[in-house]
């Protein structure tokens, strides 16, 4: 499924944008894509809420890992 950016402007408080910030840095994502990212950790959060938080933040990660690098389940 492909999704078309469009380009809004949104006001956030300076607390959330210079956190979105560093977070992004360290994350190696844009701003606008760590707060994206933050918002659809807290969608999925909400709509299930007995997953742990780090449980929906690994599917995330997953979904949006290209499929070529990951590594197969073997079991022991």
């Amino acid at each position: 499924m492909s999704q078309v950016a469009i380009s809004k402007s949104i006001k956030v408080s300076e607390e959330l944008y210079r956190s979105a910030k560093y977070t992004a840095e360290a994350e190696c994502r844009s701003i606008s894509g760590q707060i994206e990212f933050w918002a659809k950790m807290g969608r999925v959060a909400m709509d299930n809420p007995d997953l742990p938080i780090d449980f929906v933040r690994d599917i995330l990660i997953g979904k949006a890992t290209d499929p070529a690098l990951a590594e197969p389940f073997l079991p022991e």
